[in-house]
């Protein structure tokens, strides 16, 4: 029975360096989106500035067209949109610029 004990601690041990989001949980891009950016952003546009809304045309007119580029905006800010950077970890960040760039590519 200890022999069983000490193999299935292994195999624990093994998964929580091998697959860390098997404990941690995926990062939600949608829910982050929702709760921190829908605010402005909602459905790909902005309340803000009309000419800086999420859809790909905008993205790519402003060079924002990248998960980095929308990384970076999101972590940093930038005029009127104000920095994520100490609100988020970068989990979340990259996460919620995966789902504005897949959104983006699917039209919104």
């Amino acid at each position: 029975m200890k022999r069983i004990w000490a193999i299935a601690t292994g195999i624990v041990l093994a998964l929580m360096v091998f697959v860390p989001s098997a404990w941690a949980g995926d990062v939600d891009g949608a829910q982050i989106f929702t709760n921190n950016c829908a605010a402005c952003h909602l459905g790909g546009g902005n309340v803000i500035n009309g000419a800086k809304t999420l859809k790909m045309a905008d993205l790519t007119a402003n060079g924002k067209d990248t998960v980095e580029a929308i990384q970076t905006q999101v972590t940093n800010g930038n005029g009127a949109m104000p920095a994520f950077g100490g609100r988020l970890t970068e989990s979340e960040i990259e996460a919620v610029a995966n789902y504005v760039l897949a959104q983006a590519d699917s039209g919104w």
